[in-house]
């Protein structure tokens, strides 16, 4: 028979019952290789196919949030889809949402003055909360910790249980919590009596908050019982998440009926994108970084591509090495880091430098600046380094004190400022480190494209390297073509300058 029973088995999976046949054909369906496959050592030693299946075809388990595509997957092929009532209701069951009644209930602030939420916050806030699983894709600098705050208050103030809000760092943990003491400046609702902080050394059991802010890696070998009070888990910067890690925490949220994402941007692999929905539910378009600047929410931006032209030795030596050795002599070579170091000095306001590897680049690029601040007179500029080895209180402590300071430079590894890290009035990014990931390239971006106080535009300056030998381009000279790619999607402003050195 040409039908499909599905039964909502808990907050995480629907039960599948059918035909072996039709199951067989789901199998395939919900079957993707995984990117870069060919070069992970299960699949090159022969103990896994390179394959993701998203059904279990033993358990006839499918993640609920791919019931809109299981239906697809029907009507195409016009299977009759029966769907089972269970304790935890339908798979696709609807919640009201009364936002008069939230917005009444929050007195919202920003820097101690009072705020609304923009229309597109609202419609998202709705729409989160309405379909009860959502994957929320909207930009850097567009305000998603407010909506992920709102949604928060509304969800205690409508059920028992707890939240669950998981971030990528700990950075992340902190400005969150810090991001909801701003918000509730003026309101009576406490965030130190309602939000618990969860990261290395901190308590993780016998907690009483109905709140927890916590990073993946703190949780994702709990037991599921540990995750069974939250009602509302809520997966911020998801991209930045490894995928076997978040599938462990959301695969064991099963009383979670209320599941929020949110992201700037996805891979563009058909994978991670239906891992994440499947997790979460259907991807929702909030609004778009294009718009925010049209409608003046955000900071101007102007892209600059220094494309540093090397000596002919040097590209013809190149042209012979293998990717990481280009890397490892482009990070190195001094020139370049003395004009990545001059052009950081020279421009006027707070300068953000983000690199990729710490002993190889960051550290001394780091030391070359200092050298040349010591040799400025009456420098009163600030300098700071920040990496993986940087504990949280100083990353925060560099934050705040570069939103007061208006000419501060900050070196900082990708891996820890690129991504969510909040700076108001920074005027100047430098890219030390090529780079083809649209995911880093728009999270870097986006350090730059809140509004600074003096409304000044934010200056991207995209350091590319050109090693071409006769006709064979280097390796990172077609990362910059890629980056190019995404300047231009995304409809971004951008000048290519020449650049000998």
């Amino acid at each position: 028979m040409d039908k499909i029973k599905v039964t909502k088995r808990n907050e995480s999976f629907l039960q599948i019952d059918a035909d072996p046949s039709i199951l067989m054909e789901l199998t395939e369906h919900f079957c993707f290789f995984v990117p870069g496959y060919k070069f992970m050592p299960a699949y090159k030693n022969r103990i896994w196919d390179g394959k993701i299946r998203l059904l279990d075809m033993r358990k006839r388990t499918l993640y609920c949030g791919l019931f809109k595509y299981l239906q697809e997957f029907a009507d195409a092929r016009k299977y009759t889809i029966e769907v089972q009532s269970s304790s935890y209701g339908l798979p696709n069951s609807l919640e009201p949402v009364d936002l008069e009644h939230i917005l009444g209930m929050l007195n919202l602030t920003a820097g101690g003055n009072k705020i609304k939420p923009r229309d597109y916050q609202l419609e998202a806030l709705h729409h989160a909360l309405s379909n009860k699983k959502s994957l929320l894709l909207s930009p850097t600098a567009s305000g998603k910790s407010l909506i992920i705050y709102m949604a928060i208050r509304a969800f205690l103030d409508g059920y028992d249980n707890s939240v669950l809000l998981i971030v990528p760092t700990t950075s992340l943990v902190e400005q969150m919590y810090s991001d909801f003491e701003d918000y509730s400046k003026l309101d009576e609702w406490d965030v130190g009596e309602n939000c618990h902080k969860i990261y290395a050394g901190k308590e993780k059991y016998n907690i009483s908050h109905r709140v927890v802010i916590t990073t993946w890696q703190s949780i994702y070998k709990e037991r599921a019982e540990w995750f069974q009070p939250y009602g509302m888990v809520i997966g911020d910067e998801a991209h930045a998440f490894k995928a076997k890690s978040l599938t462990a925490i959301l695969e064991k949220c099963t009383e979670a009926q209320f599941r929020i994402c949110t992201t700037g941007t996805l891979d563009g692999t058909q994978t991670h994108h239906l891992v994440l929905e499947g997790l979460f539910g259907p991807v929702h378009k909030v609004t778009t970084t294009r718009k925010l600047m049209d409608n003046n929410d955000l900071a101007d931006l102007d892209i600059n591509i220094l494309l540093l032209k090397y000596k002919e030795e040097f590209c013809r030596e190149v042209s012979k090495n293998s990717y990481q050795q280009e890397m490892d002599f482009i990070v190195q070579y001094g020139p370049r880091n003395n004009f990545i170091a001059n052009l950081a000095i020279k421009n006027v306001g707070a300068t953000l430098i983000l690199f990729q590897y710490v002993d190889k680049h960051g550290k001394p690029l780091h030391n070359l600046l200092q050298e040349k601040f010591d040799k400025l007179p009456r420098n009163t500029r600030r300098l700071f380094y920040v990496s993986g080895e940087t504990d949280v209180d100083t990353r925060e402590k560099v934050r705040e004190i570069t939103e007061k300071s208006s000419d501060a430079i900050i070196v900082a590894s990708m891996g820890t400022f690129s991504t969510g890290v909040n700076i108001r009035n920074l005027h100047n990014i430098i890219f030390a480190s090529p780079s083809k990931s649209q995911i880093r390239v728009l999270q870097s971006i986006g350090r730059g494209l809140r509004k600074t106080d003096d409304g000044k535009p934010t200056t991207v300056y995209d350091i590319a390297d050109d090693l071409h030998w006769k006709s064979k381009k280097n390796y990172t000279l077609v990362h910059a073509a890629e980056r190019i790619k995404i300047y231009a999607k995304e409809k971004f402003k951008y000048k290519i300058y020449d650049i000998n050195i």
